[in-house]
């Protein structure tokens, strides 16, 4: 009765260790014995032409299956079927953005929303593809366990082989069944002590890979799932901007001119402070919204000092109107506020060094290629376009005396003279980092350069950054 016990244990676990074997490489050597067989037939193939002997020539193609021809249709009618979903996306979208027609305050909310969604969106991706990297190091991790006590189980699996009275069976593909076959044996009790010992240790190995394939599966499903939102909302977002875009060239017809006019301002300076100065006093449309920010700004100060109690409670609801073409609050007063015009880690911080022998004048962001860019504040565009050293530069006058500038980005949407709002959408990133100063340090991502100014002269942005995400205003 001992023996049939033992043997019935023995069948059932060579199953498992079998598997476990493959799991951690053993089945590389049924692969080289492959190869050498492989370089074997090639080698009897030369001798027989070196011979003269006639060898058959390969065979023909052969037909198409009928489930391959199957599977094709099949697989023309899904991309049909995508295709027509995505032109009925498409028109709905044209439609719901038609349905806005001039409204401005409908469509500024679109676009602050929508451009909000592409954020959080891209948060949560970089988050995923943390948790995968560090499932996916603990998987590699597990298998260099197993690996590494390779001789131990095949000790535990000859042993098995000599209890049992059958030959070996077929070797089980996935870890599941195999934990599934240790657990049935060891719920037999009648097993050497040892043996079984060993076994429980390997079949709790085991239940940790198979749960954390099911959980690296789970994050990876998450993960497309998040890709495909994101591109849905970037869809939208592109539309909403060519409308909010073609509706701005409606109201100024020069914009192409003064557009040109400006690029061709700024290869006459030499710095950012001339660039500022000269837009605002040669270019109409800088000009014109330097005007108005001033205007704004004398404003805000006139009503602060009326109504110092009020100005005192301004803070994140103040953003809410959407229909506002002054700033919501003065600039000042945004004072822990304001968010990050992008996701990216802080590579470099004010006041310390620029990369090139200097010091930095304000952050360097290090974001995700095509990254949304968002206006961290209101404000007028005095400026858009490249610049020296900076690539694709955006300078708005955000009133009192303050500016925001923002370089690094590939494509610039918003246009010179233009009022924009905290947390639309104005620029997008692009594939490496377009700063000099960033590339001087070999930077491979693309890196967002932002910086404060008061007055001509570059501050501390620190104090304006919301400290937490509760607080940052999104428009």
């Amino acid at each position: 009765m001992m023996r049939a016990t033992t043997s019935t244990f023995a069948d059932t676990m060579r199953a498992p260790l079998l598997n476990l074997l493959l799991i951690t490489g053993v089945a590389g050597a049924s692969l080289a014995h492959a190869n050498t067989s492989l370089a074997q037939a090639n080698t009897s193939l030369a001798q027989a032409q070196t011979q003269g002997q006639t060898v058959a020539p390969p065979p023909q193609t052969a037909a198409v299956s009928p489930d391959a021809i199957k599977q094709r249709e099949q697989e023309l009618e899904a991309a049909r079927a995508r295709q027509k979903s995505a032109e009925e996306a498409q028109a709905k979208l044209k439609a719901e953005i038609s349905a806005l027609g001039q409204d401005r305050t409908q469509l500024n909310q679109q676009l602050i929303e929508t451009a909000a969604n592409v954020r959080a969106v891209e948060t949560k991706i970089d988050e995923a593809e943390t948790r995968l990297r560090n499932l996916n190091g603990r998987e590699q991790q597990m298998r260099a366990s197993l690996d590494s006590r390779r001789a131990d189980i095949v000790e535990v699996l000859a042993a098995l082989q000599r209890a049992g009275r059958r030959t070996p069976p077929a070797l089980l593909v996935r870890p599941e069944d195999a934990l599934q076959s240790l657990r049935t044996a060891m719920l037999l009790g009648a097993v050497v002590p040892e043996l079984r010992g060993r076994a429980e240790k390997i079949a709790g190995e085991l239940g940790e890979l198979v749960a954390l394939r099911k959980t690296i599966a789970t994050e990876r499903d998450q993960l497309a799932s998040d890709r495909d939102k994101v591109r849905s909302d970037q869809t939208r977002l592109t539309a909403l901007i060519e409308e909010r875009q073609r509706q701005q060239s409606a109201r100024e017809k020069d914009l192409d001119a003064e557009s040109a006019r400006a690029i061709a301002l700024s290869k006459q300076v030499g710095d950012l402070q001339g660039l500022i100065a000269k837009m605002e006093q040669d270019l109409q449309t800088a000009a014109k919204a330097a005007e108005k920010a001033a205007e704004a700004a004398r404003q805000a100060e006139a009503k602060a000092a009326t109504n110092a109690a009020a100005s005192a409670k301004q803070g994140p609801g103040a953003f809410k109107d959407k229909s506002r073409t002054t700033p919501a609050i003065a600039f000042a007063a945004a004072k822990g506020l304001l968010s990050l015009p992008v996701n990216g880690n802080k590579i470099r911080d004010f006041g310390g060094s620029d990369g090139v022998g200097g010091v930095q004048k304000g952050i360097s962001l290090a974001t995700k290629p095509g990254a949304q860019v968002t206006t961290p504040c209101d404000g007028w565009v005095v400026y858009a376009g490249p610049f020296r050293s900076y690539g694709q530069l955006l300078i708005l006058n955000a009133g009192g005396g303050y500016h925001v500038l923002i370089a690094g980005m590939e494509r610039i949407s918003v246009n010179i003279g233009q009022f924009v709002l905290t947390g639309e959408p104005v620029a997008t990133m692009g594939s490496t980092s377009q700063v000099a100063s960033i590339l001087a340090t070999n930077a491979s991502q693309p890196v967002l350069y932002v910086e404060f100014r008061k007055d001509g002269t570059p501050i501390d942005p620190g104090p304006w950054w919301a400290a937490n995400e509760g607080e940052k205003v999104r428009g």
